[in-house]
């Protein structure tokens, strides 16, 4: 039997794990190491790009600085969260606020140390993405437009750190990341839907507070239209393999997205909508692995 105290650890712990969201870290950092291995490095070998001391520094670096982010941004919207989400704010602050800036400095530090191990302009880069989720948290995310489209462009940053470190250049990239990048901005605008309640009573100026729900509604529909471009040029323009059957299931789960949003009318139904987009991000994740099964199968399983 666990002790009072070793029990209230374990709560902090997992409180903490909460704040940083360690589970869509996790997820990040299986979507860069798949996206090296399948899309920015496919003529290395598996085992090279895992191995690949520099690749794993990158990754860490971006580890940490986005679950610093986290932790800031949990720091900022506390109040607001109280609000839209009580049961996990009162979850997260098991963790004091002192507690949780003596974490974002640690993994800021821990972030910068990182990326000195690849070379200084990874220090420099890392620096600036630093200080920019810090601003989207304290002032950016409060301004309709600028808010949405900071957050979609922070979502994809530890991406492009990989894809410079590869030096590759191929159009087919763009266009996956055109898609992520729309996808990742329809879910900001959902959770802003989402989250109209606190908005309004700490006076953040979302798209919805500021335009209203059935603008935000039709600008939803026309970012969904958009995002049919890019995965319809992903199945019938360049070699995806079997990847194409997710893009052909995302193209039925966005036109079903668009039926549910014209009929949404409570926080619940946003919360659907939230979950239809996280829930194709995540799988467009482990697909990426059906760009090329025999690489999978013969590079992977026989060559490790």
């Amino acid at each position: 039997m666990l002790s009072r105290k070793q029990k209230h650890f374990l709560l902090k712990v997992f409180s903490l794990f909460s704040v940083v969201r360690g589970y869509n870290i996790l997820i990040i950092i299986i979507a860069q190491y798949l996206t090296s291995i399948y899309i920015l490095a496919p003529n290395l070998p598996v085992k090279q790009v895992l191995l690949d001391v520099n690749l794993l520094m990158l990754v860490l670096a971006s580890a940490a600085a986005i679950a610093s982010g986290y932790i800031i941004n949990s720091f900022y919207d506390s109040e607001k969260d109280l609000i839209n989400r009580p049961r996990k704010t009162m979850l997260d602050r098991l963790v004091s606020q002192r507690t949780k800036l003596s974490v974002y400095f640690i993994l800021n530090f821990f972030s910068v140390i990182f990326a000195s191990y690849v070379s200084f302009r990874a220090v420099l880069f890392f620096s600036m993405y630093i200080f920019v989720l810090w601003l989207y948290s304290h002032k950016l995310k409060k301004y309709p437009f600028i808010g949405n489209i900071t957050a979609a462009i922070l979502a994809v940053i530890p991406f492009f750190a990989v894809f410079i470190y590869y030096r590759n250049f191929d159009l087919v990239i763009f266009v996956h990341a055109t898609f992520l990048f729309l996808l990742i901005s329809m879910r900001e605008l959902v959770k802003d839907l989402e989250n109209i309640k606190g908005d309004l009573a700490q006076n953040y100026h979302t798209i919805p507070v500021v335009y209203g729900e059935t603008i935000s509604k039709r600008m939803l529909t026309l970012m969904c239209l958009i995002a049919f471009i890019p995965a319809l040029l992903l199945i019938f323009k360049f070699p995806i393999g079997y990847m194409n059957y997710f893009f052909f299931g995302s193209i039925l789960a966005l036109l079903f997205f668009l039926f549910i949003l014209w009929k949404s009318k409570r926080k619940l139904h946003y919360i659907v909508l939230h979950n239809i987009l996280k829930f194709i991000i995540v799988i467009g994740v482990f697909s990426i692995v059906l760009i090329d099964v025999d690489l999978l199968l013969n590079r992977f399983l026989l060559k490790i």
